[in-house]
């Protein structure tokens, strides 16, 4: 087995914690919905690396160069009177695509698994 592979799945697993850790920030931004003066948080992810094809990114990862910020969104304008900015219903929907891109990464870790069991019979 090359180390491409175990590349790939390194990948997928940072891309996996890294979603992990966006559901926990949105899971919190909902669960402050009611919380006067509270401003919703994001997690923005960084590469140092310029645009490149997915098998390119893959042969030359620098997991260490992938940086994940979690940061507080004082961008968005409050209609509130309480100074909150969170909306419940933009949240719920960021969720939502962030929990379908989180279950289909551990789908393609545990696809990966599986050619690594086929591979070893």
């Amino acid at each position: 087995m090359s180390s491409g592979i175990f590349g790939y799945v390194n990948v997928l697993k940072s891309a996996a914690d890294a979603s992990w850790l966006r559901e926990e920030v949105l899971s919190n931004n909902i669960a402050n919905v009611d919380t006067p003066n509270y401003k919703r948080q994001d997690v923005e992810f960084k590469s140092g690396k310029p645009k490149a094809t997915l098998t390119q990114k893959i042969n030359n990862v620098d997991l260490s160069n992938i940086k994940t910020r979690t940061y507080t969104d004082n961008s968005a304008l409050s209609y509130r009177i309480d100074g909150n900015n969170v909306d419940l219903s933009t949240e719920n929907v960021e969720l939502a695509a962030e929990q379908i891109n989180y279950n289909a990464l551990i789908d393609s870790m545990n696809n990966e698994f599986s050619r690594f069991k086929a591979v070893l019979k």
